[in-house]
C-alpha cells in the first residue's frame, strides 16, 4: 500500500491539470479503502459515485452525477447478479448440499478418489457460486470423517488443503466464478465481445492444469494412499421445487455455453434466469436480502474507478515517459499478472483488479490485457490471509501456514509462467487479441 500511495502523490504532486489531481485523491482513497478492507467493500463504491460527481462535476459536464451513475450501469453487473441469484436458489432447496455428499458417497472409501472428487466438487460450487459456500459446503459434508481423524494425520490435511484448493481456482473458470472476472470484461468489452464460451476455453483448461498440479502435490506431499471408512450419514433427498431449481441452472448454463449459435448475450440470459426463479415462487422476496449486493456493489465501483482513471488520463498521466515497447511482450505480460498475484496474496482480489486493470489497459490498449490480469489475480493464494477459504480451512484444525505456503506457491509460480508464456497467444486464437 505504501507504493500506491507514494506514486499517487507523486503524480498528483506533477500534475497541473484540476481534473487529473482530483481524480488521483478520490482514486488513492478508494483504493486504499479496498484494499486494506478497512470499511465493507461496498462502502468505496458509494463514496467513489458522490465524490466524483461532487468534486469533478463542477469541472465537466462528464463527470456529473447522471453521467458518473451511466458508467457503472455495465451488463456484467446483470450476469453476476443471475450467478448470485442462482447460487442463493440452490441452497434455499439444498442443492448445493446434495452435490457435497454426493462426492463424499462416490468416493467409495478410496482417499485418492475422496481427494479428487472434494477438488472436483468445490471447483464446480466455485464455478457458479461463492467460493466461502462451496468451501463451507464441502467440509460440512466430510466433517463426520474430520471428526473422526486426528489433527496430525496427512489424510485430515490432504482432504482441506483439497477444498481450498478447488474453492481457490474453481472462480476463475467461468465469467461469474469471482470480482475481478468481471471487471476484466468490462474492460475488455471496447476491443472484443468476451463470450461466456470464450472465457471458458481460455480459462477452464488452465483451472484443470492447476488443480492437476496441486492433486499431484498434495498426493505425493501427504502420501495419500489406501482406504478410509466414513461413518454413515442419511442423504439429503430432493424435492420438486428442487428439481425445478435445477432445471433452471441447467437451462440458464447451457444458453450461456451456446451464445455463438442463438446470439442471446449472457447477461440477458442471467436476468431470465432471474425473473424466471422470482417469477415462478422457486425464491421469494425474502430472499432478495440474501444475494450478494455487496459484492455486485464492488464490482459496479471497479468498473466506475477503470472508467474514472481512464477518462480523467490519471493512468496515462502516471505513466508519461515510460517506454514499455522496450519490454519483450513475455516480461510485459509476466510483470502485470505476477503483480497482481502477489497483490492478491495479501489483499482483495477485487480491488487489486480494480487497480491494475485500467493500469494494463492503458499501457497495452487490448481485449486479452484485462483477462490476463484477472486470472493472475486468482493466482494469489499462498497464504493463510490471501483468500476465505484458506482461513476456513485452517480454522478447522491440522492446517498449518506452511501447509498453504507448499501448496500455494509453486501453483502460483507455475501460473504465471503459464499465463505469461501462453496466454496472450492463446486469446488470440480465441478471437481476443
Amino acid at each position: 500500500m505504501a507504493g500506491v500511495a507514494t506514486s499517487l502523490l507523486v503524480a498528483w504532486l506533477g500534475v497541473d491539470s484540476p481534473v487529473v489531481a482530483r481524480s488521483i485523491v478520490i482514486a488513492g482513497v478508494c483504493l486504499t479503502l479496498w484494499l486494506t478492507e478497512l470499511v465493507p467493500p461496498f462502502v468505496p463504491t458509494l463514496l467513489l459515485l458522490g465524490a466524483t460527481a461532487a468534486l469533478l462535476g463542477p469541472l465537466a459536464p462528464a463527470y456529473k452525477l447522471s453521467g458518473v451513475l451511466a458508467w457503472c450501469a455495465d451488463p456484467v453487473l446483470l450476469l453476476f447478479l443471475g450467478g448470485f441469484t442462482l447460487e442463493v436458489a440452490a441452497s434455499r432447496h439444498g442443492l448445493d448440499k446434495a452435490v457435497a455428499q454426493h462426492v463424499v458417497r462416490l468416493a467409495r472409501g478410496s482417499r485418492r478418489l475422496l481427494m479428487m472428487l472434494v477438488i472436483a466438487g468445490v471447483t464446480f460450487l466455485s464455478m457458479w457460486m461463492s467460493n466461502i459456500a462451496a468451501a463451507s459446503m464441502m467440509i460440512a459434508s466430510l466433517r463426520p470423517l474430520l471428526q473422526a481423524t486426528p489433527h496430525d494425520t496427512a489424510l485430515r490435511r490432504a482432504l482441506l488443503l483439497s477444498v481450498a484448493l478447488g474453492a481457490n481456482f474453481g472462480g476463475m473458470a467461468t465469467p461469474v466464478g469471482s470480482g475481478p472476472n468481471g471487471l476484466a470484461i468490462s474492460a475488455a468489452t471496447p476491443y472484443a465481445q468476451v463470450t461466456f464460451v470464450k472465457w471458458m476455453a481460455f480459462a477452464l483448461p488452465l483451472t484443470a492444469l492447476m488443480l492437476l498440479v496441486g492433486f499431484v502435490l498434495l498426493v505425493v506431499g501427504y502420501k495419500v494412499r489406501g482406504r478410509f471408512e466414513l461413518p454413515p450419514t442419511p442423504m439429503r433427498k430432493l424435492d420438486s421445487r428442487a428439481h425445478w431449481v435445477l432445471g433452471v441452472f441447467l437451462a440458464c448454463a447451457a444458453l450461456w455455453l451456446s451464445e455463438p449459435l442463438h446470439g442471446l448475450p449472457a447477461p440477458l440470459v442471467a436476468l431470465g434466469a432471474v425473473v424466471a426463479l422470482f417469477g415462478t415462487g422457486l425464491l421469494q422476496r425474502e430472499d432478495l436480502g440474501k444475494l450478494d449486493w455487496s459484492t455486485l456493489i464492488l464490482i459496479a465501483g471497479g468498473i466506475t474507478l477503470g472508467r474514472l482513471v481512464e477518462q480523467s488520463g490519471v493512468v496515462a498521466t502516471a505513466l508519461h515517459g515510460v517506454d514499455w515497447s522496450a519490454w519483450p511482450q513475455v516480461a510485459q505480460v509476466g510483470l502485470l499478472v505476477s503483480l497482481a498475484a502477489l497483490l492478491s496474496a495479501v489483499m482483495s482480489n477485487t480491488g487489486t483488479a480494480a487497480l491494475l486493470i485500467p493500469i494494463a489497459v492503458q499501457l497495452f490498449p487490448s481485449a486479452s490485457m484485462p483477462v490476463l490480469v484477472a486470472v493472475g489475480c486468482s493466482f494469489g493464494i499462498p497464504f493463510v490471509i490471501s483468500t476465505p477459504p484458506n482461513a476456513m480451512v485452517a480454522g478447522e484444525g491440522g492446517v498449518e501456514s506452511s501447509d498453504l505456503l507448499r501448496l500455494g506457491l509453486p501453483l502460483m509460480v507455475l501460473g504465471c509462467l503459464v499465463v505469461a508464456l501462453t496466454g496472450p497467444l492463446v486469446l488470440r486464437i480465441f478471437g481476443l487479441p
